[in-house]
């Protein structure tokens, strides 16, 4: 059963959600958590937009996009955008705990198992099942998020064509940007109306 989404008190200077260092670090370790063998972008979202309703749909986004373009691992920089959104530096620290800490001890342990035991075939079947399960929940993201930032011709092209470049033909991702980005800004630029 769902859980409803308790949104927190506003600051009523800055009209942000007062959310604690705790929450944002047990926030971040359920994603970390909850989306082992990947998706983690997926489960952020789930997490950040949808249950928790800490942004809105397109700040999200816009936010995944600048912490992809950022240098760094992507979902933790999507950490420290998140806990400095609502705490500053002391939330972002807290955010980037959460996501790292339980997952860095699983990992040491899963890694000395699986070096003990990798011949083990019910091992093998795990991990290709937790693979196929972080492969639906980037496609179940991809589609949400299609639905929003995929709203006509132009932007079906621009993502057609990164998909191509970057996907397919595997060209490296900052030459793809490199053509791709100015396009996707010329037509994104905000343009006069006539009075």
């Amino acid at each position: 059963m769902a859980e409803e989404a308790v949104i927190p008190p506003t600051d009523p200077i800055t009209s942000t959600p007062k959310i604690g260092l705790l929450e944002l670090a047990l926030t971040f370790n359920h994603i970390a958590i909850a989306s082992f063998g990947g998706g983690l972008s997926a489960w952020s979202r789930e997490v950040v937009v949808e249950q928790k309703k800490w942004m809105e749909d397109e700040e999200f986004l816009s936010a995944v996009t600048m912490c992809r373009i950022l240098p760094g691992a992507n979902q933790v920089n999507l950490a420290v955008f998140v806990g400095t959104k609502f705490r500053g530096i002391p939330g972002a620290i807290s955010a980037v705990t959460g996501l790292t800490l339980v997952p860095v001890i699983l990992v040491l342990i899963m890694g000395y198992a699986y070096f003990k035991y990798h011949d083990i075939p019910a091992l093998q079947s795990v991990l290709r099942g937790a693979s196929c399960a972080a492969v639906a929940l980037t496609l179940a993201m991809a589609i949400k998020t299609g639905r929003k930032c995929l709203g006509g011709m132009i932007p079906i092209l621009i993502f057609a064509v990164m998909f191509l470049m970057n996907g397919i033909l595997r060209w490296p991702l900052v030459g793809s940007l490199a053509l791709i980005a100015p396009l996707a800004l010329l037509w994104a630029w905000p343009k006069k109306k006539a009075s």
